[in-house]
């Protein structure tokens, strides 16, 4: 196995920290409470620091770095079907998708879980409406997140949970690894 320093700690902290502010939101606090709306104010600061970390980050954490093309996309579907073992250094083709589909839709459940706590939008239930798809599409997007770590994970010999844990990803030497 070859190490390879890959997650800085700001990029694991601001993960985990998402991970247990969108949990007590979704799980765990009232959704009527003022903690309910300071845990998504807290959770839309830590994905605005995300952002500017993404283009002042670490190589691996700017966006630059992994926005994937149609092609990689391709390519990594793929190698899954056809049972090659491709590690990518920083985050894979599909696991960017998912990274900008879940940035983007937890910025869009703070917009509108803001939008009903102002004058204009107070009651409006098409907000309300919007806010709570916009949290049950999160939480498949987060199952879907969580059962491809794993594929992935086996699939590659790569503890891809691990690495967001120590910043190290751990290559089998008879994988193939793309920076």
């Amino acid at each position: 196995m070859t190490v390879y320093k890959v997650w800085d700690p700001f990029i694991r902290l601001f993960h985990w920290s998402l991970v247990v502010g969108f949990a007590a939101n979704a799980l765990i606090v009232d959704d009527d409470s003022k903690l309910h709306e300071w845990i998504g104010y807290a959770v839309l600061a830590l994905v605005a620091l995300r952002l500017v970390w993404g283009f002042v980050g670490p190589a691996t954490a700017r966006f630059a770095s992994f926005f994937p093309a149609r092609g990689d996309v391709t390519q990594q579907i793929t190698e899954i079907a056809t049972h090659r073992r491709h590690a990518h250094l920083g985050h894979s083709p599909l696991g960017a998708l998912m990274i900008f589909n879940l940035l983007a839709t937890i910025i869009a459940i703070g917009v509108t879980g803001h939008m009903m706590t102002t004058t204009a939008f107070w009651g409006a239930e098409w907000v309300e409406e919007a806010h709570e798809i916009l949290v049950i599409w999160a939480e498949v997007s987060i199952l879907l997140h969580i059962a491809a770590v794993i594929w992935e994970s086996r699939r590659t010999g790569v503890n891809l949970a691990r690495a967001m844990v120590t910043g190290r990803k751990s290559i089998p030497e008879d994988v193939r690894l793309s920076q």
